[in-house]
Formats: structure tokens, sequence, C-alpha cells
């Protein structure tokens, strides 16, 4: 934990070393977004979320030398590395994220000049220091219980992101603070938003309430309410056949508890069977007629 908890205030960060770190961080982000084979995995979280970034502000801010220095240094590196996570894939791959996605990232990273500023504070070991810091906690115990629940419904994937989540919560009061005390609660509170999390995502577990099927549609289904649906794996989900008022038409529901490939099958009322196979996501699927 010493080894750790010099990463914490005792690295000498420079603006030519700040610089460099965020053309390599926004760098690394754009290429695990780039790699098809890490999408929707832990790798390509970085360029989505907020948790590896949390880490990278906190470390910033605990190595600043005053309020004015964490501030501009925390808005310098992100003004740098974040837009490069997108202008890289447009140059590599000839799309426009840029315009379409760093625009929800600028009121972010326009707020990093007060949340470095404030956030110098945690340096002084003091109880309004874990004031400061509580807002962080929560924020990051949000996204716990995000990736528990992707990774719930998705396992392995977002695995590694939903550990980093946990273990960044119990290091960051530890690391932070010299205090016991604060320590000890900054601890607690961070065990209680854990706690909290998981026993969310027992209570209203992940589900991907989508339609599988439509009544003559592009998968050459054909059925009404006479018709018997169901998966042949009864662990993936609940199926029924209802009336789609929009559609007028009959459709199939899904509610589907997990990702991976089963098959649906659909009964006629003389017992004639049609199966299809069925890959499921966590927010999307395929499926495919079966001969």
């Amino acid at each position: 934990m010493e080894k750790v908890k010099r990463i914490f205030g005792e690295l000498n960060i420079t603006w030519p070393k700040l610089i460099i770190f965020a053309i390599i961080a926004g760098t690394y982000a754009a290429m695990m977004a780039l790699i098809p084979a890490l999408k929707e995995t832990s790798f390509h979280d970085i360029a989505v979320s907020f948790e590896v970034w949390i880490l990278i502000g906190i470390i910033i801010i605990m190595n600043s030398k005053s309020p004015l220095d964490s501030a501009l240094k925390c808005f310098i590196f992100f003004l740098i590395s974040q837009p490069l996570i997108y202008l890289i894939q447009d140059v590599i791959n000839h799309s426009h994220l840029f315009y379409t996605y760093y625009r929800n990232w600028v009121p972010w990273t326009i707020a990093t000049l007060p949340m470095g500023f404030f956030g110098h504070y945690l340096k002084k070991d003091k109880w309004w220091g874990l004031i400061i810091l509580c807002p962080i906690l929560i924020f990051l115990g949000l996204h716990f219980g995000q990736y528990l629940s992707e990774t719930i419904f998705s396992f392995p994937l977002h695995l590694l992101t939903t550990l980093f989540c946990f273990i960044t919560l119990l290091i960051y009061p530890f690391v932070i603070f010299n205090n016991k005390k604060l320590k000890k609660a900054g601890v607690i509170i961070s065990t209680v938003i854990i706690i909290s999390m998981i026993i969310y995502t027992i209570i209203k577990p992940p589900i991907y309430n989508t339609n599988l099927l439509t009544n003559g549609g592009s998968a050459g289904a054909v059925f009404d309410n006479n018709y018997k649906v169901y998966l042949v794996d009864e662990g993936f989900g609940k199926v029924n056949i209802e009336y789609e008022s929009g559609l007028d038409d009959w459709i199939v529901k899904a509610k589907l508890k997990k990702a991976g490939k089963t098959e649906l099958v659909l009964e006629s009322p003389n017992g004639e069977k049609e199966k299809f196979e069925v890959i499921i996501k966590r927010n999307t699927y395929t499926i495919t007629k079966k001969n």
C-alpha cells in the first residue's frame, strides 16, 4: 500500500510530463475503441466511461502544488486527451465521432477547472476533505453498479471494469488521507456504497426487454396467439406472444436475462415447430430461422 500511496502525492508531474501523458492516454483509449474484438469489453470501457479518468484526475490533484496548479493541470490534461480519442478514430475510420460525441464531454472538461481547484483540498487531511471526496465515491459507485449489472448479464464482459471500480472505491480513502479516522470513515462510506449497489442489482437484476419476432416479419415467422412460443433454454429468459396495437399485428416479446446463444421455438396448434437461432447481447440480438 505504501508504494501505491507514493503515486498519490510523491510524483513530480511537470507540464511536459502532463502533456505527454495526456497524448498517450488519449491515444490508448482511441486504440481500444478501434479494435473490434474489444468492443463491449473492459478494455473498451476507457473510451466511453469515467472510472479510469477519475483515477487519473485524482492522481493529478494529489500531486499538484496548489489549487490553481491542480485546476489548470486537470483542465489541460482532459482538454488534450478527450478530443484525441475521437479525432484518432475519425482519421482512421473516416468517421465523424468528434462532432457527434465530443460535445457531450465539453461540459465535463470545463468542470475539471473547479473540480481540480477544490479537489486540491483533499490533501489537507481534514474532515471537509472527506466531504469533497464523497461525491466522487458516489459517482464511482454508480459506475460500479452499472458494470456489475453488465457483468451479470454478459459474464465475463466488463468484469475487469467492475473490479476496478470496486478496488478504487476502497483504495481512495486509504491513499488520500493520513488521518486514521478519515480513512476509516471513507472506507465505511465506500463499503456502504458497494453493498447498496450489490443489493440493488440483486433486487433489480439486468433485463433486456425486446421484441424478437413480428408476424410476417423479416425472420420469416408466421404466427398468432394460437401458437406457443418458448426458449429451449429458459435460463435466458421468458418469451410470449402479444398483440402490438402500433403494428396492428402479433409479436414475440422477450424478457432476456443473460447473453449467449439459444433457440426459440414457435409451435403451431397442430404441433408443427419452427426453430430460430437467437444470439443475445446486452442491448441487441440477432435471430435467424433454422432450416
